[in-house]
């Protein structure tokens, strides 16, 4: 098994950790037994929100105007993405 670092907002992870309590499971098997299931429905989806985007590569990046970018990496993100 490998690990793996989600950010979530705040409801998203309230309604996944509600979702495990009542099934008396932990936050981590009901988030990857939901992505499996993500998976196999063979939909391509892309972010639409900064919210929801990842920070790939974000410690390569340039910091410039985005100074910290370890607390502002999702803005970046977004940002880069609107200029393709």
């Amino acid at each position: 098994m490998k690990r793996a670092l989600i950010q979530f907002d705040e409801e998203t992870y309230e309604r996944l950790r509600h979702h495990a309590f009542a099934r008396r499971r932990s936050i981590s098997s009901v988030a990857r037994e939901l992505i499996a299931k993500g998976l196999e429905g063979g939909e391509k989806s892309r972010p639409t929100k900064v919210g929801q985007m990842a920070s790939v590569a974000a410690g390569r990046s340039k910091q410039g105007g985005m100074a910290p970018i370890s607390e502002r990496h999702d803005e970046a993100l977004a940002a880069r993405a609107s200029k393709k």
